[in-house]
């Protein structure tokens, strides 16, 4: 997963037309490391779909607080630059619920790029 290293990064990362997965984590994040093991695979099942791109809260603080990020892991989909969906909470995330998020992501990427008004 790319590591996110500033502000002006992660925007121009989430300006893309295809779906873009900003994963916000910590390294002092218990539940963040929870998903460690499990994300790499999680990331290769959807490498052809979307991409996911990793934002430090502690490292790019001012991304999370643009974002109102108030609990990690947190995901949030964006395509275009502007955001499409989240998954944010406080609790730990299972790999069925991270998936589940990401496929959710998908289908409301797929209904706004697959109008035919997006036809450029």
């Amino acid at each position: 997963m790319k590591q996110v290293a500033s502000a002006r990064e992660f925007n121009v990362s989430i300006q893309s037309s295809n779906l873009v997965v900003a994963v916000f984590t910590a390294s002092w994040c218990g539940d963040c490391k929870f998903i460690d093991p499990f994300m790499p695979e999680v990331e290769e099942k959807y490498a052809d779909r979307l991409t996911l791109i990793e934002v430090d809260v502690d490292k790019v603080g001012e991304v999370s607080q643009e974002q109102n990020i108030l609990g990690i892991p947190s995901f949030v989909a964006y395509a275009d630059g502007r955001e499409l969906v989240r998954f944010v909470n406080k609790l730990r995330k299972s790999r069925e619920e991270i998936e589940d998020f990401l496929n959710k992501a998908l289908d409301v990427y797929h209904t706004l790029h697959d109008t035919p008004e997006r036809k450029e």
